[in-house]
């Protein structure tokens, strides 16, 4: 007996197997599109039991309605309508079903939903790419050799900023991104693409506000963005690659490098019109500061106008690593320049620098090297990081305020009191001295 059902369950699993399916294997689907593809289900094995065709897929990224236009004992004709519900990708699977029982069930094709093709897209990454272009065209112009070959001559403040942008923020956000999303490997590449950027040029600004050394903010500022042409690259093939490995994706080399040496062009050419236009260079390095942070600015509020769908990508997962990862720098950052027992103001302007990513680049790295849905599902986390970012320094500056203004009022209470004092001093010596000249004229 147990050898005739041995042969039964045998005969039953090659009866199962022997179904094939034609069907397109990548399937793209715009956002809110309707799209019908043909697909043929058939056996060698006729049979006469009753089947049911059940196709499934993440309702949240695509729904299904199947029509079979002929079905028979050996084949399964039909259409099935594919609508796009919201970017991203998930697996097609067929199942056929016997009463209750599934004698057959594959993964027959990939779904992928993108977004439509809109003029204000294109607008974007390229009034995204004039803008970067022209700031890093001011950093050429604002390079200060001569203070770069001073503060390296003991370059301690910027050696303790590289380790920190260099070393310490890209394996932070690969552990931030790999505890955060352990199953979404798009997420993990946006968190990491913004931990390798380099330092942002809103850093100068709050190193200002807050009161740490602007020289090295600078130096730092201009050395990691230098160091970045290299330094991004290096992660993004190594340990980036992992990431790209896991998630099935192909790691855009043509790309990355296009975009370096995208960059490495107008900050040669501000660097030859800081040698031979020195009035333009000055003029350029006046705006430089007003412009980052209109680019900045520019950038987020566009990104969000342009992709309101980002914000129904926001979760707690997504704020909580927009927060941790700049917020984290800036701990990490000042725990290190401690240690390395640097004075106050060069402890605030590198914690400044290892905290504040520069998400413009991130953002546009993102969509210029990585295909959609992936370039739009990823940039919702420099965004986010974007937005967490200023509101430690946002805090310490308001709080910075208050105790300038209520010290102030305490210096401004001391001196009314010292001079009220001084004046009753002064009243009391006028009257001994009348008194004094009375006895003696008596």
């Amino acid at each position: 007996m147990a050898i005739v059902a041995a042969v039964i369950g045998f005969l039953l699993l090659q009866g199962a197997a022997a179904w094939k399916t034609k069907i397109t294997s990548d399937i793209t689907v715009r956002m809110n599109d309707v799209v019908s593809f043909p697909f043929v289900i058939s056996n060698e094995v006729p049979t006469q039991s009753k089947l049911v065709l059940v196709p499934s897929a993440d309702s949240d990224v695509a729904k299904l309605s199947l029509y079979v236009l002929v079905q028979n004992e050996t084949s399964f004709n039909g259409v099935l309508n594919i609508t796009g519900v919201f970017l991203g990708t998930t697996k097609l699977t067929f199942t056929l079903m016997e009463n209750e029982d599934k004698i057959y069930n594959e993964d027959v094709a990939v779904i992928t939903v993108i977004r439509k093709e809109r003029a204000i897209d294109n607008a974007f990454t390229i009034s995204v790419a004039v803008l970067v272009s022209i700031l890093y065209i001011n950093f050429g112009c604002a390079m200060d050799w001569n203070v770069c070959r001073n503060t390296l001559k003991r370059p301690i403040g910027p050696a303790i900023g590289f380790f920190c942008q260099f070393v310490i923020m890209p394996l932070l956000s690969f552990v931030i991104g790999y505890i955060l999303f352990p199953g979404r490997p798009e997420l993990q590449i946006g968190m990491f693409f913004t931990g390798v950027s380099p330092s942002g040029g809103a850093s100068n600004i709050w190193t200002v506000l807050l009161e740490g050394n602007l020289n090295l903010s600078v130096t730092m500022t201009t050395l990691c963005t230098i160091a970045a042409f290299g330094m991004m690259p290096l992660w993004i093939f190594t340990l980036g690659r992992y990431i790209f490995e896991r998630g099935n994706l192909t790691v855009p080399y043509h790309q990355i490098g296009t975009f370096v040496v995208g960059l490495v062009i107008p900050l040669a050419i501000g660097f030859l019109i800081q040698k031979k236009l020195p009035r333009v260079s000055k003029i350029l390095i006046r705006i430089m500061k007003p412009f980052s942070v209109i680019l900045i600015l520019f950038i987020i509020v566009f990104a969000i106008v342009t992709n309101l769908y980002l914000f129904k990508l926001f979760s707690l997962e997504i704020v909580i690593a927009g927060m941790g990862l700049p917020w984290l720098g800036f701990l990490f950052g000042l725990i290190v320049a401690k240690l390395c027992r640097q004075p106050q103001a060069d402890i605030r302007a590198i914690a400044i620098e290892t905290g504040i990513q520069n998400t413009g680049v991130s953002i546009f790295l993102l969509r210029f090297t990585l295909k959609p849905p992936t370039s739009d599902l990823t940039t919702v986390v420099p965004v986010s990081s974007a937005i967490m970012t200023p509101i430690p320094l946002m805090i310490l500056y308001i709080v910075k305020l208050i105790y300038q203004y209520r010290q102030r009022i305490k210096e401004k209470r001391i001196s009314n009191f010292a001079s009220s004092n001084k004046i009753q001093t002064v009243e009391g010596s006028m009257r001994s001295n009348v008194s004094r000249l009375i006895e003696n004229t008596e």
